[in-house]
This record gives C-alpha cells, structure tokens and sequence, in this order.
C-alpha cells in the first residue's frame, strides 16, 4: 500500500475542505494536555472543516468533565461517559449511579469508554470483566449505545456483548485495530467500527488498510483519539507528537485510499453514520478560513 497522497489545491487549513463537515467520534479532550490551549484546539478543528466531536470519558472524573465540557459546546460537542478497562480497578460503591446520573445529561450519548484491554491488563482481568458487563447492562436499560474499546481480548469483548440477551441498541468498536476474524464478528453483530491514525502507521497500520476495505459503508466511523495515535501521514511534520481533531483529515485520506474512494465520500457517509449514533445537532454555517493559514499542532 502506498502512502496516503495529498492534492493540496483542494483544500484548506489542516488539508481539510472547510465545507466537509466531518465528526471526530472521539477524542480525549479532557487530557492535561489541552487544559492550556483547548480553545485554540476547538477553534483549529473548526477551521478545517471539523463540525462534531465527541469527548471521551475513561473513568467518573473525566467523564464528568466530557459532560461539562460538552455542556458549553452543545452545537459541536457531544460526550461519552463510562470506565475505561484501565480504570476498572478503581471503582468505587455506588460508582455505577453516579455513572447513570452523568449519562441523564443530555449532551452524554453513549456509555464508555469501556471494555476490556489484555494487552496492558493495568486492571486485573476480573475487574474488567466486571465493569464490563455491568456498563453494557446499564446500556441496554437507558437504551443508550455503547462505546467500547478492545485490545487483545481474544474474542473475549464480542462474547461479553452478546452473552447479555438483548443487545445495547448500538455499538462502535472505538480504535479498532484487531483482526479480521473479530472484525467479521462485529460486523455481523451490526456494530459500528472506529477508525483512528493507527491506519496512517506504515510499520503496524498495513494489515488495517486491508480489512478498512471489508467494512460496510454504514458501519463505519473515523475519529482521532486524541491526542494519542497521531498520523504519521501529516505533511509537513508537525513539531509535536501531540495529536487533535483538526487532523482528522488525514485519517480520512488513509482509508478512502485504502477503500478505493474519494474522500468526499468517506466523510459524507461517516459523518451521517456519527450524527445517527451521537445524535449531534445539525451545523451551523460553516466559517470562513483564511487559505494563508499554516498547520500548527
């Protein structure tokens, strides 16, 4: 697979034509990184066409700040609010209703970030398991969908989902980067699929770039993680390894060119996949950008 190319004439700030109205389902935005320039970071990702952005919470804390962020941005910020894998250890007595009482807010869309990491296992695997099912209950009773992150679970993830009965009424594979074995399994199941920069990586993103061509159109979602996972796709190189939803263009090129299709219509068909899922407000008129701007992370 070659690099992702650029046609630069077409676009503007960040690479990204102003009008495409792309949504960035998750970025961690409530991380320390962005507590000193987090209105620059939302006004850049207005500017290159970024009109939607979920924030992330991992655990009650952040989640708690996703809500409130969210709250100040209700036409361009959505959140989520659940407890990370990482975190499971850590929950509390009564953790669980404090959680419902952040997912009642209405710019909380969806239950997560949770799941189940064995890569890392930062929380003992019991643990997971047990903030893991106890999130997709919680789902399936407000009928809110569900966030979920998998790495290195073994089928472990799929199984939990679809071993409660009824099923949460929609789910993404945030950050998927697994194989094309459990790709097949959630995608029969009728989830979503959540690609980040992980498919701009030419040293572990190839067999990515392949299995992006077997998700159906409908089911699937792009999203930055930020500010992890940067693409290494960004010309020129940025000056930080910190990623932001403003370059969530170059995710986009990477699997329109993987798929075989303009990126026009990659955004077009994520972006209403995003809005159905989050419930994202329609945009506003989209702002003016000044073509003599510069990338800056």
């Amino acid at each position: 697979m070659s690099p992702c190319r650029i046609e630069r004439h077409s676009f503007g700030p960040h690479g990204l034509k102003v009008d495409a109205n792309v949504i960035d389902i998750g970025a961690n935005l409530t991380h320390p990184v962005f507590q000193r320039d987090l209105d620059a970071v939302l006004d850049r990702a207005k500017r290159a066409g970024v009109r939607g952005v979920t924030v992330t919470g991992t655990d009650l804390a952040s989640s708690g700040a996703a809500a409130r962020l969210a709250a100040r941005h209700p036409d361009f910020l959505a959140a989520t609010a659940g407890v990370h894998p990482h975190d499971a250890k850590d929950v509390e007595p009564g953790w669980l209703d404090r959680l419902e009482a952040l997912l009642a807010q209405p710019c909380v869309k969806a239950v997560g970030e949770t799941g189940l990491d064995f890569n890392r296992n930062y929380s003992p695997r019991e643990a997971q398991l047990a903030a893991f099912d106890a999130q997709i209950e919680l789902a399936v009773r407000l009928a809110q969908p569900l966030f979920v992150h998998d790495r290195d679970s073994g089928g472990a993830v799929l199984e939990r989902l679809l071993a409660h009965g009824p099923k949460p009424r929609q789910v993404v594979i945030h950050c998927f980067t697994g194989s094309a074995l459990e790709l097949e399994g959630y995608l029969s199941a009728g989830f979503l699929i959540g690609i980040t920069g992980w498919i701009c990586d030419e040293r572990r993103g190839l067999e990515l770039r392949e299995l992006v061509r077997l998700i159906p159109a409908q089911q699937l979602m792009i999203e930055t993680d930020a500010p992890f996972l940067l693409p290494r796709t960004i010309e020129p190189k940025p000056t930080t390894r910190r990623n932001e939803p403003a370059n969530l263009i170059w995710v986009a090129r990477c699997i329109a060119e993987a798929r075989d299709q303009s990126v026009t219509d990659l955004i077009a068909t994520t972006t209403d996949n995003a809005r159905g899922f989050f419930a994202f407000r329609e945009p506003p008129i989209n702002p003016e950008s000044p073509g003599s701007s510069t990338q800056k992370s």
